[in-house]
Formats: structure tokens, C-alpha cells, sequence
């Protein structure tokens, strides 16, 4: 289906609403979580290279895109937000994917709702030591400053800050990533109560974890990925070369064709027909 026919709308979930873009396939659900500043049509080149079957749904994270803004003090769980955006859209299980911080997002998902989990896909998730206060207070301003300098740019100035950055991307990939600088909170906050390490240990999904390499700034070195394995034998790696920390925006092809790889391993019936399909 292309983008032209896909839903799209918002949910309410706790303190706010999520919006949302889905494909509508009648097919087992795949729910996708971006990457800080991103927002869920970032991931527009990749759905039309996946099972047209799927009912893939964009989310739009809180802060971003047309979801709600941040309430000072207020407790972020991303996961929770995931599990009631999926509750409004009528979705009990899905496949979740997610990229950079989404992907840690979706990590925290699969691990506080194992049943409601399929499988999962982490794009270049960060698997970084945790930050000091000092250290988070210091990332979270310098955000702040260069999102509201992006947001004082033009749409087109916007674009070429975004092309000198990543030469290597494709054109297309442009208009949706500078509409959602436009869009972003400049507050907007991560969830960093919890560490990788333990989020990974709880995880009881078959994952297929894609990174780049750490020389083109993917944020999953060497030790990093054999941590990764250790910790947890459901979690598949695999690095992808070409690319840095934006995995499909750098080898999409490549990338596209090892999550299809892994979606036909673990959905098996996206292969055959069926006249209902579960949710």
C-alpha cells in the first residue's frame, strides 16, 4: 500500500496523545518506534519495502511529531506509551521495531510485556554507559539549542544542515526528517532510569538486533554486541556494512532484506494466506 493510502490519527494515552500513521495490511502488526527528533514517517522508505501483508503502524513518540508535548516533572515511560497507543488501535500483540532511542523504547517494551511481544528489531540501539545527572543535564541542553536552532531555519536550510551532515543518504529520505525537526519538543526527554544491560536481560522475544559500524558512528561496538549476546541468547546480531548509527537510511536494501529475513523466520504465515489474521 502506498503512502498516499495509509491511516493515520492520534490515541490518548496517559497525560496525553500518541499519533499515529498504519498501512492497514491484514496481517500480523508490526509497530514501529523513532529515533530522538525523528517521527514516525522517518521509517516511510523501509515500510514500502516490507510484506505489503503486515499492518505496519508508525508511532509518533511523545514530544515528537504530532503527539503531545512533555508536562515538567511528569514520569516518561515509553514503554507504557507503546502498550496504550497499541490498546487504542485495538493491536494485543505486535512485532516492534525501533532505531537510536526508540530502540531502546522497544527493548523496554518486549521486556515489561513479554506476552504482548511477537518478536523484536532494534536498529542501532545505544548501548552506552548511563549518564551522570551533570552529564544528562549537559546532552539535554545542547538538544534543546540545536533543535531550536533548526526550528528558526527554513524548511529548505533545514535540508542542506541535514545534507552536509549524512551525504550518503538517499534524497527521499530528507523531507520527512526535516518536518520532524520542525515538529520535535526541544524538551523532549528519554528514559534513562534503567540500563541497557538490564532491559536486554529481561527480554524474552526473539530479537534481531542491526547495527552499523562503530567507525561511521553506530553506538554498538565490539563489546558492546558480544554484552549484547551474552547477556541474552534470544538476540541475533548482525552489522551491516556501509553504514554508522542510521543503519537503513545508510544500506537500505541491506537492511530491509535482513529484517525481512527475520520477519519470515518468526511470521510464518506472511507467507501463505489466510482469511482472518490474529491480532
Amino acid at each position: 500500500m502506498s503512502e498516499a493510502a495509509w491511516q493515520s490519527g492520534t490515541v490518548p494515552v496517559s497525560g496525553g496523545r500518541i499519533a499515529w500513521h498504519r498501512t492497514g495490511g491484514p496481517g500480523p502488526a508490526l509497530v514501529l518506534s523513532h529515533g530522538l527528533s525523528d517521527n514516525g514517517l522517518c521509517w516511510a522508505r523501509l515500510v514500502e519495502l516490507l510484506p505489503p501483508v503486515l499492518d505496519v503502524v508508525m508511532l509518533d513518540a511523545r514530544g515528537h511529531g504530532g503527539s503531545s508535548r512533555f508536562v515538567a516533572n511528569d514520569a516518561f515511560e515509553p514503554a507504557r506509551d507503546i502498550a496504550e497507543a497499541m490498546d487504542g488501535l485495538g493491536l494485543q500483540s505486535a512485532v516492534i521495531m525501533g532505531h537510536s532511542v526508540g530502540a531502546l523504547a522497544a527493548a523496554r517494551f518486549a521486556a515489561t510485556y513479554p506476552e504482548r511481544t511477537r518478536a523484536l528489531i532494534l536498529e542501532d540501539p545505544p548501548l552506552l554507559p548511563q549518564l551522570l545527572p551533570a552529564e544528562l543535564t549537559e546532552r539535554r541542553a545542547r538538544f534543546a539549542e540545536q533543535m531550536r536552532g533548526l526550528q528558526a531555519m527554513s524548511d529548505a536550510e533545514i535540508v542542506a544542515v541535514g545534507r552536509a551532515q549524512s551525504p550518503g543518504w538517499h534524497h527521499a529520505e530528507f523531507p520527512a526528517w526535516a518536518s520532524s525537526k520542525r515538529q520535535v519538543d526541544p524538551d523532549a526527554r528519554i528514559a534513562l532510569d534503567r540500563s541497557w544491560q538490564e532491559i536486554f536481560a529481561a527480554i524474552r522475544a526473539p530479537t534481531l538486533l542491526l547495527h552499523g559500524d562503530s567507525e561511521r558512528g553506530s553506538m554498538v561496538d565490539a563489546d558492546a554486541a558480544g554484552t549484547a549476546g551474552r547477556i541474552n541468547p534470544r538476540i541475533r546480531l548482525q552489522g551491516i556494512a556501509g553504514a554508522g548509527h542510521n543503519v537503513r537510511r545508510e544500506n537500505l536494501d541491506t537492511f530491509a532484506a535482513a529484517v525481512n529475513t527475520f520477519l519470515a523466520q518468526e511470521l510464518p504465515e506472511i507467507s501463505g494466506e489466510k482469511a482472518e489474521w490474529p491480532r
